[in-house]
Order: C-alpha cells, then structure tokens, then sequence
C-alpha cells in the first residue's frame, strides 16, 4: 500500500514540476475575544450543546466522581455496565478498564462509557477527543448507546481554528457535536446512527 501511495504522489510532483505549492489564504477569523475557559464560553457552549439534544451538567472538581455517578444512575438501564479507557483521571464505580481486546459486539454489550476530552469550541458546541489517556481507543466512543464526557473549562476554546490548534493531527481524532443523529432519512431526525444516541457532558469549573 505504501509504495502505491509513493507512486501516485510522485506522479503528482512530476506534474506540478518545481513549481512551489500554491498559497492557502488564512484571511478567516483565527480567534474569539475570550480567552479558554471564559464564562461567556462555557455559556456558549452548553447553549449549543442543549440545541443538539445533548445533556449539560456543571459541576467542580471536587464533586466530579458523585456527579459522574449520578449521571451514570441516571440513563443507565438496569444491569447496564460501564466501559472506561485506561488512564481516566478518576474512579467511576463498578466500571470496566477497556484493555484493547473488545471487538464492537463486545463493547455494544456496554451501556454507557465515560471518557475525558482533549479540547472544545463553544460557538459550534463540538468535543474533540483524539485517543489519549482518559479518552482511549475510538471504538469504545462510538458503540456505547451512551456517552458521558468530561470537558474541563480550561479546554473550552471559542472558535474551530482555536480547537483545531490544540489537538496533534497525527493523533485518531473524533469531533462530538451532540449525540449522533442525521434527518437525512425523508429529513426525520433519526439518533444514534453513527455513535450514541445519549450524550452527557459534564462541564468541570
């Protein structure tokens, strides 16, 4: 696959000859005028949130692993387990430690997961998680029917540019904009087609 790949790009570069790469104009808006973590944000980003159907929780970080606990009580089913990745910055009860092994019927066994996030931009309400402690492999983000998600205020940013500039591109990345849902189906609004139908976050000041 690698030397298809070689294959093709220098084909490209072949066609362009030496010209330079064109320039891509940067002319959009690179920031907002809060800076991370604002209150004005974290406003702005529970309104979006609450738009997109999904449930906002506020809470400090000493009452983090009770509020989690109560979220948890709250849409589980009953008998439902939990899935956590490795390296979560603190306990969730009667959880289980995702080690890499579970396939996709495996984890839909799982009812709900609970994961941290690497960033968050208010003005389009969207989570990014790409992979790191506490927010493990994709996999166990997307088959869950449920998904609790701790954002920090520090990681709330206000624009895209913003968000974008703070997660690593060579890292798995998932943007989380509400619970999964299209209308593209005769335009009725149709959840949990593309990953959880429930999303939960709790925003921690």
């Amino acid at each position: 696959m690698s030397g298809a790949r070689e294959a093709i790009l220098g084909r490209i570069r072949a066609a362009r000859g030496e010209a330079p790469p064109p320039q891509v104009p940067r002319d959009y808006r690179p920031a907002g005028e809060h800076p991370p973590g604002a209150p004005e944000l974290l406003d702005l980003l529970e309104d979006r949130l609450v738009d997109y159907r999904a449930t906002v929780i506020r809470a400090v970080a000493a009452d983090l692993p009770a509020v989690v606990g109560q979220a948890l009580a709250g849409i589980l089913p009953a008998g439902g387990t939990v899935i956590v990745p490795p390296g979560l910055p603190f306990a969730v009860e009667q959880s289980t430690v995702d080690d890499g092994t579970a396939g996709p019927h495996d984890l839909d066994g799982h009812a709900a997961v609970v994961t941290a996030c690497a960033a968050a931009a208010a003005e389009t309400g969207t989570i990014a998680l790409d992979g790191s402690a506490g927010q493990g492999r994709r996999a166990i983000s997307l088959v869950p029917d449920r998904h609790v998600c701790v954002v920090r205020a520090e990681q709330v940013v206000q624009t895209v540019p913003e968000l974008i500039g703070r997660l690593d591109p060579t890292r798995p990345i998932t943007l989380i904009s509400g619970p999964s849902a299209t209308s593209d189906i005769e335009l009725q609004r149709v959840e949990g087609v593309h990953g959880p139908r429930t999303l939960v976050v709790v925003l921690v000041t």
